[in-house]
């Protein structure tokens, strides 16, 4: 479990090591037990001092056992005697209250112990092989989870270690960030006796790391009181602003939220569905988001009614009756109950209209067309909406029912999909710098999506993720090789941002030379894709720069497959040789062709010669015509064909789903009858489309030259968005050939389309 640490004294990682601690004296437990014993609770009674919290852990769990807790109180209330808070209370007073915050959410019994004792270890002379013997291995390792590494070890890493330990610890018992968060929250409530500056450095780490990590574990009682103790000391005069329009709105004598709850609550009872109706008022950074997002704020936007009922069956019911009872504002529904939301909240979420202008503004100024939200859930989904992961009780214990899932991300509540993805990037930040900003930015993406694979399995990715985090998601750093996907059905390229709900089918490359992009780094969202990436890079520095679009060691760009001579020149495979004669093949008689210059796609061509007719024969209805194939759909053998007297006495030749043959008619070209000759070779033009990937064009011509076609000409086109246009005119020795050519060239890896080309330009 120890993490990668950065020693000051000299740059660069070192080997990990287990953390020092100063050397210390083991101590008589049963002696500080004792002395504790002797204070206001009699031996074998609870403490007085945990009463609340005896009181509160029992409201969830009756039947509770609390001697644990009691001998936890006695060591840590023996353990922290003489110690003081900065505030001047005694320091037990810290572990009681954040014990009380724990057993109020319905933490069960062994958190609570560890939640006594979180301190012991880093602040007393209580060793962890003291809290094992005493409590057992899970109250140790709860304990050694939340201890911090002490600055004189690890020097200005040691809040960044400290963290990337705790998330570690969490990886294997979400129990640790519970007993963390909540004692946040009780120094945050004490944090008025820090100095200024101490206060805002603690308030922005809880507000980039520990108020995400709330969220993500579905601790809102938490999270919603850490962001306004947070508020109030990054803004406050915000803060005070918002407290005025609080205090305002409820000086009212009217409440719409009130009459709206009665009327709820009548429809309801009518309904004959058992349900307890509460108006929810909205904490003090949700108002201030609200009134920063509608302006002058109304009575109903100050709180939202919260319906409790005892089925999942009754939600919909509710759901139901205000639909018909009232107005409902189609566009608020949403359904978190069929599909909850990645930190297990479930809920129906819908909002209704007021019926009715109402005088509710401090000023008595009627505002019509108010909107009430209203939130429909189960007393079980509210226990764990408020509560998270802290109700799901302890994670060794036997699954529910609900917890055995299919394949996804919530087949086990206490390793949800993003920590998982969290603790494999943090194994590969190279240090503790990167990996502290890299968690502020990971914990940013507060919203995530599920996308589907072509097997059925599905992948958690934060809202924005593209296929390049997909890739890496699934694949780790084999999604090097990744040349494109598929995105429902269509082909896509990886900067292609996904969409909840979205399969997404990865195409990897065969060659193992396959390798990513600098330009990859500006579509990669995701921690785990961004370090793989750079890691890429700073091992292979001398690819760095060369986009994966580009063909790898053939390093064609457009300009580059012109001057060079044609793809026949460069790296080309065995095979027939281009052999000497005229390119164009023009004849005079009735069977010939004009002109085989087929030229196509962007970049210049270079003719190379060939000692075969320039394209197939045809046969012209003209005597002494000279006939010449069309560039915009390159004809040959056996397409149906027509032909168009031109200037010169040409006949040029078509095919007739041509769009030209349209023109042609249109601007009144007397049309010709043509046909194909007996000569079976022909010259075409095709198009070929793939996603980049090195030694691309060599695996392309050599299919090409397998196949027996010669390469008159080539051009690539600079490679965008990681695709890359190939357009090749190529001699056949026999068109119906053809097919099976551009069956071969498919076939290559990374290719997803040929197609002959469809030059749109006029022909004349």
């Amino acid at each position: 479990m120890s993490a990668e640490a950065t020693n000051p004294a000299t740059p660069g990682p070192v080997v990990p090591t287990a953390p020092r601690r100063k050397a210390r004296p083991r101590i008589d437990l049963r002696r500080l037990g004792r002395a504790a014993l002797l204070g206001p609770a009699a031996r074998g009674k609870l403490p007085d001092a945990i009463g609340h919290v005896a009181e509160a852990h029992r409201a969830h769990y009756p039947d509770a056992d609390l001697e644990p807790l009691r001998r936890a109180y006695v060591l840590a209330e023996s353990s922290h005697r003489g110690q003081m808070r900065k505030s001047g209370e005694p320091y037990i007073t810290h572990p009681l209250a954040v014990t009380l915050i724990l057993a109020e959410l319905g933490a069960e019994t062994t958190t609570l112990t560890a939640s006594l004792l979180h301190d012991t270890v880093e602040d007393t002379d209580v060793t962890l092989d003291q809290v094992r013997e005493q409590f057992g291995e899970e109250v140790r390792y709860l304990v050694d989870g939340v201890t911090k590494l002490e600055k004189v070890d690890y020097g200005a890493a040691a809040e960044p270690e400290t963290f990337r330990k705790m998330l570690v610890a969490t990886g294997n018992d979400v129990r640790v960030m519970s007993i963390k968060l909540a004692d946040r929250l009780h120094n945050m409530r004490t944090l008025g006796v820090m100095r200024p500056e101490k206060q805002a450095r603690i308030a922005k780490v809880t507000r980039d790391v520990l108020i995400p990590l709330a969220e993500r574990l579905g601790v809102q009682a938490l999270k919603t009181e850490m962001e306004d103790l947070v508020f109030a000391i990054l803004h406050p005069e915000e803060y005070a602003h918002t407290r005025e329009l609080i205090a305002a709105n409820a000086a009212r004598p009217d409440d719409p939220l009130a009459e709206v709850a009665d009327e709820a609550r009548a429809v309801l009872r009518e309904a004959g569905i058992p349900a307890e109706v509460l108006i929810r008022p909205r904490h003090f950074v949700s108002v201030h988001r609200v009134a920063r997002k509608r302006g002058q704020l109304r009575g109903a936007d100050f709180g939202r009614l919260l319906v409790l009922v005892n089925e999942d069956a009754d939600c919909y019911g509710v759901l139901g009756e205000l639909h018909t009872c009232m107005t409902p504002v189609v566009s608020e529904f949403k359904d978190f109950i069929a599909v909850p939301k990645f930190n297990l909240y479930q809920s129906l979420h819908t909002a209704v209209a007021l019926p009715r202008a109402r005088t509710d503004s401090p000023g008595g100024t009627p505002m019509a067309g108010q909107v009430v939200e209203v939130l429909i859930r189960t007393h079980q989904m509210h226990k764990v909406a408020e509560a998270g992961v802290i109700a799901l009780g302890n994670p060794y214990a036997p699954p529910s029912e609900e917890q055995t899932a299919s394949d996804g991300e919530r087949a086990d509540p206490t390793r949800p999909g993003w920590l998982s993805r969290l603790l494999d990037w943090q194994q590969a930040a190279p240090d503790p710098d990167t990996f502290w900003s890299t968690l502020r930015e990971d914990l940013a993406q507060d919203r995530e999506i599920t996308v589907f694979r072509p097997d059925g399995g599905t992948l958690g990715l934060p809202e924005g993720a593209t296929c390049v985090d997909a890739a890496y998601a699934q694949y780790g750093e084999d999604a090097h090789a990744c040349i494109g996907a598929r995105v429902n059905g269509r082909l896509a390229t990886l900067s292609t941002v996904l969409r909840d709900g979205d399969t997404v089918q990865l195409l990897m490359g065969q060659d193992p030379a396959s390798e990513p992009s600098r330009e990859w780094l500006e579509h990669a969202h995701t921690p785990a894709a961004r370090i793989a990436i750079q890691r890429w890079l700073a091992a292979h520095p001398e690819a760095g720069d060369t986009a994966a679009g580009e063909a790898g060691e053939d390093g064609w760009s457009g300009a580059e497959a012109g001057s060079r001579g044609g793809a026949g020149e460069v790296d080309r495979p065995a095979g027939p040789p281009p052999s000497p004669g005229a390119a164009d093949g023009t004849t005079g008689h009735s069977g010939a062709v004009a002109d085989g210059d087929s030229r196509s796609g962007p970049g210049p061509v270079t003719d190379a010669p060939s000692a075969r007719p320039g394209a197939a024969d045809v046969v012209v209805d003209r005597p002494g015509a000279t006939v010449r194939l069309a560039g915009c759909c390159t004809p040959v053998p056996p397409d149906e064909v027509t032909g168009f007297a031109v200037r010169g006495g040409v006949v040029t030749v078509h095919r007739v789903e041509c769009a030209g043959v349209a023109r042609m008619k249109s601007v009144g070209r007397a049309e010709v009858g043509v046909r194909w000759g007996d000569t079976a070779g022909c010259r075409v033009t095709l198009l070929a489309e793939s996603f980049g990937r090195p030694h691309l064009l060599a695996d392309l011509t050599e299919a090409i030259a397998l196949e027996g076609a010669e390469i008159v000409s080539a051009t690539v086109a600079p490679p965008t968005q990681q695709r890359v246009r190939h357009t090749y005119t190529l001699q056949l020795p026999d068109a119906a050939h053809l097919p099976a050519l551009m069956r071969a060239m498919r076939n290559v890896p990374g290719v997803y389309d040929v197609s002959r080309t469809q030059h749109q330009g006029p022909d004349s």
